[in-house]
């Protein structure tokens, strides 16, 4: 059978409908950084999946490839996920998010009105057995089999650490009410909100949005936290 991420990790990518609090390790990702309402048909994002799911397959299929990967096992490809953030950005800078009235109201935050002002780095999971060299054999495969240019694709490592998260069923668009339960929790659990220039809003996708209805599609949110 298969290494599922998902099921192995359950307390990564399977949380409870209640937030809960969570720390991250290291992870090692593919990653395209973009910018753009990610419903643009023809847009940055969705040509960032496709690049992002190249590498992925090039990966998982190097089994049948002259380049061994040290340690692979079969595994299921991890869902996708993204880091998103809107606004000028700083070392050290909250994100000042706007409402829908215009105000900015200092709070770190998305404002999911204002979609065309998302900046993003959308990220698949390496298994850890896949170095960077492994990675470059990807990218340099993938090119030359695809005929596509695979160069905004990175080799991404990321230590979240501590975080408040919980499991969203629904439309994108309602995610805000999520949010909300998420910092209520962390506040009475004795937690602010830590959102910088290096921690993100981050989301992981374990439905098809294509194929699945709004009301039932099912979304990791995730925000960086710290104690108050």
């Amino acid at each position: 059978m298969m290494f599922d991420y998902k099921k192995e990790y359950k307390e990564f990518y399977m949380p409870k409908g209640t937030p809960s609090i969570v720390r991250v390790p290291k992870m090692n990702y593919i990653a395209v950084r973009g910018s753009g309402n990610p419903n643009d048909e023809d847009g940055e994002y969705k040509q960032a999946i496709g690049l992002l799911y190249g590498i992925a397959f090039t990966i998982k299929m190097s089994k049948k490839e002259d380049h061994q990967i040290d340690g692979y096992f079969d595994y299921v490809v991890p869902p996708l996920e993204g880091f998103w953030w809107q606004g000028e950005r700083r070392p050290g800078d909250a994100i000042l998010r706007t409402d829908r009235a215009g105000r900015r109201d200092g709070v770190s935050g998305i404002d999911y009105a204002r979609k065309e002002d998302f900046k993003w780095i959308s990220v698949i999971r390496l298994p850890d057995f896949v170095t960077r060299e492994d990675f470059d054999w990807a990218v340099r495969k993938a090119t030359a089999k695809k005929k596509q240019d695979f160069s905004k694709v990175e080799f991404f490592s990321y230590e979240e650490g501590l975080c408040v998260q919980c499991m969203h069923i629904g439309a994108y668009d309602d995610e805000p009410a999520t949010v909300d339960a998420m910092h209520r929790f962390m506040e009475e659990q004795g937690y602010t909100l830590d959102i910088t220039d290096q921690r993100m809003h981050h989301e992981i996708y374990l439905s098809d949005a294509r194929k699945v209805a709004p009301e039932k599609l099912k979304t990791v949110v995730r925000h960086p936290i710290r104690k108050a």
